[in-house]
């Protein structure tokens, strides 16, 4: 894309606006769905049985119907980096479908993913039929992911970084930087238009920032990047196991029959679904330590076998009781360390540490922002080679084994 001017940005305004109104519509119908879904299932617990057949529904009809539509976000970063064909629109009305019946019946999943999906199929598409330069593509494949990602969350700015950082991987052009913000606002502007309601989380505290508590982030910043390096690695593994399944609805169909037994192994049904309760208890009061780890287990086998949803909203499940705990350790607000750890896991997980950074200060205001930004940098280091978008790792070559991979991943900013 040639470099932007007023007139022409002026001239794309009303195809940003119409694609970003259709996107905030798309986004709220979601969440609107995801709430019904959600009560549905808490208010009929026996619906959890039905989890295995929904699972199989899911892939039969992505194996017979979804072609490229099943590499899902993966799909729109290889479109952005090797612009090949459309996104299908089909992927909208499948992933939307999919997500919900993951979580009526009891997936662990997320919500981002969907609204991402949604919102590149829709841009990608309406670009071509408005018959739009094509050169054009690029950005509105990420005005379509930073529409999506900002009105399902209800961070604007955030989502405007998100949609350019996700395939540039820590940089930020500058040239994309205008119309995505202009998506984003539009975009969350027409979602909370409807009835809906975006979580709202406080830190209670905050204490001043020395050297002693500059190190205690550091510290937790740490332990956040290698629990984002968890579960990219155990989602990798548990998908390659499931691969070994030859039959692709069978897979999801298995997974199934797994979440279904760690239920009434572990004996409650609290990490099904999104979990936002359980995130907002992070910021109120202290947690049992296995909390992450379980939610890390039922996330990666839900989205290995082929359910549909997000990772984003379990990363910020995650991150944030696994802040909560880190209290136990680390003389730091838990309510404080909870906000850390939403954002630095999900940081660590995508490699979007500027996104992320913006995203906490929007969440949990200016006051704890240096905290943020330090445990989000630090998360995206540490976690090394390693994501959850692997279009991403065509631009990652090698793990941080040396000072000299460490200084060339901080080249990044």
């Amino acid at each position: 894309m040639p470099k932007p001017n007023f007139l022409k940005l002026l001239k794309l305004l009303p195809s940003i606006t119409f694609v970003s109104t259709l996107i905030g519509s798309a986004s709220a119908f979601l969440l609107i769905a995801l709430n019904w879904a959600e009560n549905t299932r808490a208010n009929n617990e026996y619906i959890l049985f039905g989890l295995p057949i929904a699972g199989f529904f899911i892939g039969f009809i992505y194996h017979k119907y979804g072609g490229n539509s099943t590499k899902g976000n993966n799909l729109i970063i290889e479109e952005i980096q090797n612009r090949k064909t459309t996104i299908p629109l089909l992927m909208a009305p499948l992933v939307f479908m999919g997500t919900i019946i993951t979580h009526l019946f009891g997936g662990s999943a997320g919500r981002e993913g969907s609204a991402v999906q949604m919102g590149a199929s829709i841009s990608d598409n309406i670009q071509k039929l408005f018959k739009l330069d094509y050169n054009l593509r690029t950005l509105f494949l990420i005005i379509g992911i930073s529409a999506g990602f900002s009105s399902i969350f209800g961070t604007p700015i955030a989502g405007a970084l998100f949609g350019i950082e996700i395939v540039l991987i820590g940089k930020l052009k500058l040239k994309y930087l205008l119309p995505s913000l202009i998506s984003a606002f539009v975009a969350n502007y027409i979602c909370e238009l409807w009835p809906i309601t975006h979580s709202v989380f406080s830190v209670e505290y905050v204490p001043s920032l020395g050297v002693e508590n500059i190190v205690w982030v550091v510290l937790a910043s740490f332990v956040f990047g290698l629990v984002a390096m968890s579960f990219s690695k155990t989602t990798d593994y548990m998908t390659s196991v499931f691969n070994k399944i030859k039959y692709p609805p069978l897979r999801p169909f298995v997974g199934g029959v797994v979440i279904v037994s760690l239920v009434y192994i572990v004996g409650t049904t609290k990490y099904l679904g999104l979990g936002v309760p359980i995130i907002e208890s992070a910021f109120e009061r202290n947690l049992f330590p296995q909390v992450f780890m379980l939610k890390l287990i039922f996330t990666s086998i839900t989205l290995a076998s082929g359910f549909k949803g997000g990772e984003v909203t379990p990363l910020f499940f995650i991150g944030a009781t696994l802040g909560n705990v880190l209290s136990l350790f680390i003389p730091l607000p838990y309510s404080l360390l909870a906000a850390m750890g939403f954002v630095a896991v999900f940081s660590g997980a995508t490699n979007t540490p500027l996104a992320c950074s913006v995203m906490g200060i929007e969440l949990f205001g200016f006051e704890s922002g240096i905290y943020i930004v330090i445990a989000c940098y630090f998360a995206y280091i540490v976690s090394g080679n390693t994501g959850i978008y692997k279009s991403q790792l065509i631009k990652i070559n090698k793990p941080l084994t040396s000072k000299k991979d460490i200084n060339s991943r901080l080249s990044d900013f």
